[in-house]
């Protein structure tokens, strides 16, 4: 069982240095956003912690959390692991602390 446990460790490093290499932390920081749960939440994504644990621990409603995690899935930031009929999402690598995370804005209006 220990040689599983770090060969699990060893795919989730390469997982890491790829996803730094291939998608940046500011285009991360875009995809999910400047609220301080969203960003809590995908930092729990460590592949450690099942979909329910996340929602409890980073303070969102399931279904909030579902939607987002869909969208970092589909934006390649976050992928889904099954261990037995449980979800644990893992993210290409955390947001860092220091990172200074800003909206998309929606459109610009015209001062008149």
């Amino acid at each position: 069982m220990e040689e599983n446990k770090r060969l699990e460790w060893l795919l989730e490093s390469l997982l890491h240095v790829i996803g730094r290499a291939v998608i940046k932390v500011n285009e991360v920081c875009e995809i999910v956003g400047a609220r301080k749960k969203q960003i809590k939440a995908y930092n729990l994504c460590d592949g450690s912690l099942t979909f329910g644990e996340i929602v409890k621990k980073a303070g969102l409603d399931k279904g909030s959390l579902s939607r987002s995690i869909d969208r970092w899935v589909k934006s390649g930031i976050v992928f889904r692991f099954a261990e037995g009929k449980e979800l644990k999402p893992l993210h290409v690598f955390p947001i860092p602390e220091n990172s200074k995370v800003e909206a998309k804005s929606k459109g610009k209006r015209k001062k008149q």
